[in-house]
């Protein structure tokens, strides 16, 4: 696997994030699906990310936006559907939490989905570290969202 910084431009990657975007879509309402489109991914606050295999494959991808100078947060985690249970979310997900750490971040949070669909994604956080929070930066309190942090050292 190689994880390597994306412009998304290319048609897999589009076509994955709508796949991510359709399947919130089946798990939440509307106004509590906080997943950003690929302007908001392309943002100036965003660095965004995907896994390839050495044959280029699209494995996954994920994003992190800074929200200030010591906190950032964690968008648009995504396995293709194809590659699961292979290591790909583990992956990306320590990627992500070095490039925080090597930004100075002191805190790394996420906001995701609640309910059993979302499960396998808490367990993952929970894993690396992640506790579960209260409503970080803009969100407010939801009963179809989750918050979680990690603090760095």
């Amino acid at each position: 696997m190689k994880i390597i910084e994306d412009d998304l431009s290319s048609a897999d990657v589009v076509e994955l994030l709508a796949e991510h975007l359709d399947d919130m879509a089946k798990h939440s309402p509307a106004d509590s699906i906080h997943a950003l489109d690929l302007s908001g991914l392309r943002a100036p606050d965003v660095t965004f990310w995907v896994v390839r295999d050495n044959d280029d494959a699209l494995l996954g991808c994920g994003a992190l936006k800074e929200l200030d100078k010591t906190h950032g947060e964690l968008k648009s985690m995504r396995t293709s559907s194809a590659h699961r249970r292979k290591g790909v979310a583990s992956a990306i997900l320590s990627h992500l939490i070095q490039e925080a750490a090597g930004r100075s971040y002191t805190q790394l949070s996420l906001e995701t989905g609640s309910g059993a669909a979302f499960d396998p994604a808490h367990a993952l956080y929970e894993r690396f570290g992640f506790r579960f929070c209260g409503p970080f930066s803009d969100y407010v309190e939801d009963p179809f969202s989750c918050f979680m942090t990690l603090k760095l050292s």
